[in-house]
């Protein structure tokens, strides 16, 4: 399945990473402020010439502290050329991927309610033209980047609230056959106990029922087989206690199947990381990985919709990012460390290892769990916020199964695209 090839150690907590687009590079943003990018090596499948096992050494291409407070989101352009990233500052600094070097600022607009400051909680370039600025006040704003800013930004084009509570994930659905420029222009969003579908030119169109848990995390799955009225593409959503949720592209006002990725005595684990298993990691398609709050990994089969294999990041921190790079190999991030993973080379020793892997997701469906490192410290001060916003989430799980949300869902649009 896949192997640890690497492990970076960071110097403060792990709050977002960012995976270039087209090129071996890995960006992270930390708890202490810093943005720190990394060049990763050609893929090397015989694993020669490098200890550890991917073909040559991984280095840092820069490092600074770019904002005052932690850096709270990371996002690369479409084309990889600059590398945006939002702190607790208040600010979203645009900077060229290669140096690092900042070219733009734009200060995240107060919470309107409060006349305070509204720190970020998500970035997203969803096309050449539009940045999504995503906010703990759960407003949503859109910014026109086609022009070069210069060093104090423009006001957002659009500003929508799909949500009561903080954005948690921002998910592109794909374009339609009709589409002329390419890119998405509807994405789906998900904040508190509510899924939302948002238009580039319609604003807000639909928000689910209250889901009554937590949804932290999305993924957009396409070429699922199509039965009756399903066009085989869902929306995966993970929540917060250890089940993932399928939403049929369309149909949104409420979930159609439900996968348990974890169970436990009050509740499993939340599932805060969701990426797809490109066809480079040599897996074949449908395979999903999952990164949970308990420093696991877990590979989940679509179809069969069957947990294949588990690994572990971290003894206890939870993974917070995962994703693949151009190359196919894995990388997920929490606490103070990354790790890279690495498609295995079929061998010898894999039957035997499959058996192990048996064995622990056998335990793991009756109940039992159990790896790793950790740095250099920061200023606790910086993150006051966050650690309030995984406090609040804590205590959503535990009373998972109460209303919290006053208001209902808007009717769903069948058919919508």
């Amino acid at each position: 399945m896949f192997e640890n090839t690497c492990t970076l150690p960071l110097t403060s907590d792990l709050f977002t990473q960012a995976i270039h687009p087209t090129e071996p590079i890995l960006s992270v943003g930390l708890a202490g402020g810093h943005v720190q990018t990394f060049r990763l090596p050609n893929e090397d499948p015989s694993g020669t010439g490098s200890e550890n096992g991917i073909g040559g050494q991984i280095a840092t291409s820069w490092r600074t502290r770019r904002h005052k407070g932690s850096c709270r989101s990371l996002s690369f352009a479409v084309d990889g050329l600059q590398l945006y990233s939002a702190g607790m500052d208040g600010l979203v600094k645009v900077a060229e991927t290669e140096t690092g070097q900042v070219v733009a600022k734009i200060a995240v607009p107060l919470d309107a309610s409060t006349d305070f400051p509204d720190p970020p909680s998500l970035l997203h370039c969803l096309s050449p033209q539009t940045l999504l600025l995503a906010t703990d006040s759960s407003a949503l704003h859109l910014y026109d980047i086609r022009t070069s800013h210069p060093l104090l930004a423009p006001k957002p084009n659009q500003t929508h609230h799909p949500h009561d509570d903080y954005i948690s994930s921002l998910t592109p659905l794909p374009p339609s056959t009709a589409s002329t420029s390419g890119f998405s222009k509807q994405w789906v969003s998900t904040g508190g106990t509510t899924l939302a579908v948002t238009d580039l030119r319609r604003g807000v169109l639909v928000r689910s029922e209250d889901q009554e848990e937590e949804l932290l995390s999305s993924l957009f799955v396409g070429g699922l087989p199509a039965r009756g009225s399903s066009r085989g593409e869902k929306v995966l959503v993970g929540g917060g206690s250890g089940v993932l949720t399928l939403w049929e592209r369309g149909a949104w006002d409420d979930q159609d199947e439900r996968i348990v990725i974890d169970r436990g005595a009050g509740g499993g684990e939340s599932l805060d990381a969701l990426a797809s298993v490109p066809e480079e990691a040599g897996m074949g398609v449908n395979y999903i990985g999952v990164g949970l709050g308990d420093g696991r990994l877990s590979i989940l089969k679509l179809g069969p919709n069957k947990v294949v294999a588990e690994l572990r990041h971290h003894e206890a921190e939870a993974v917070v990012a995962l994703g693949f790079d151009v190359g196919g190999r894995m990388i997920s991030g929490g606490g103070q460390t990354v790790k890279v993973w690495h498609a295995k080379i079929p061998g010898v020793e894999d039957e035997e290892e499959e058996e192990e892997e048996t064995k622990v997701l056998s335990k793991r469906a009756k109940g039992t769990s159990n790896d790793d490192d950790s740095d250099e410290d920061y200023d606790e001060e910086d993150s006051s916020e966050d650690e309030k916003k995984k406090k609040r989430r804590k205590r959503r799980k535990r009373n998972k199964g109460e209303n919290k949300s006053g208001r209902k869902g808007i009717t769903a649009f069948k058919g919508l695209d």
